[in-house]
């Protein structure tokens, strides 16, 4: 069985986000990236199932500017067999990556698609469910656990939900989304950082692939959250209480 795994490209987690001048966006120029941090757990299950013997290969697959191709390398130094990148200009938006990843499923015939559940610049968590609905096939979000049986075609899929833990059963092909809580990722050493210079980097364009790019959202402004007041301290419980009456709600 090959495995799909789709990873993204944002900054990375310990940077403090600046918003542009204009308004339009968030600061990325000489800013550190890195990979999601939800897209290394979904490689991380993926590059496991294969060590198991699940699975006999594992492909990331990423899209976006010319820049991608970092992350994909990192991908393939923590452990894939080969990268896919999709050259895309501008900002892309989870139905236009769903499409994409609907097309590059149809080419390379993947047995299980595995996504993180969301990607910390946005914050969408859209995609995975999205891509499920284009190819008719069933979803397990949130994975805190993934288990596979290759006799039956199963894969167990155990989600934290609000009311404890759900277990899914589904049919393979399926499409997973990964929780923070299902693997600890591993870290590229040196040997793989050099073995992955020789691995197999495949380009496409939306257009090669018969997908039409059209942004479906429009970005209006982007503004820093307003600054958190100052604490104060209360002198009585009937003091405190009036404040939580009266000015909790108040920004």
């Amino acid at each position: 069985m090959k495995i799909m795994v789709a990873i993204k490209r944002v900054v990375d987690y310990a940077v403090k986000i600046r918003v542009k001048p204009d308004k339009t966006g968030v600061e990325t120029s000489n800013v550190k990236m890195s990979m999601n941090p939800f897209c290394e757990i979904a490689l991380e299950e993926a590059l496991r199932i294969r060590e198991s013997g699940m699975a006999s290969e594992v492909v990331a697959v990423s899209m976006g500017s010319a820049h991608c191709v970092d992350t994909l390398r990192t991908g393939l130094a923590m452990g894939a067999d080969r990268a896919i990148h999709v050259e895309t200009p501008g900002t892309l938006y989870p139905l236009s990556v769903a499409k994409i990843l609907k097309a590059l499923v149809d080419v390379e015939k993947p047995g299980l698609l595995v996504l993180g559940k969301q990607a910390i610049d946005d914050d969408c968590n859209q995609t995975g469910q999205m891509v499920a609905g284009l190819l008719d096939w069933p979803q397990g979000t949130f994975a805190s656990k993934v288990v596979l049986d290759k006799e039956k075609n199963l894969a167990t899929v155990e989600r934290e939900v609000d009311g404890g833990l759900e277990t899914l059963c589904l049919e393979l092909p399926a499409v997973i989304t990964t929780d923070l809580r299902l693997n600890q990722p591993r870290y590229a050493t040196l040997p793989n950082i050099m073995k992955a210079k020789s691995k197999v980097l495949k380009k496409f364009t939306p257009e090669e692939l018969n997908v039409q790019i059209k942004s479906d959202l429009e970005v209006v402004q982007v503004t820093e959250p307003p600054k958190r007041k100052d604490g104060v301290i209360v002198s009585s419980v009937d003091e405190l209480i009036d404040k939580l009456k009266n000015e909790a709600h108040v920004i």
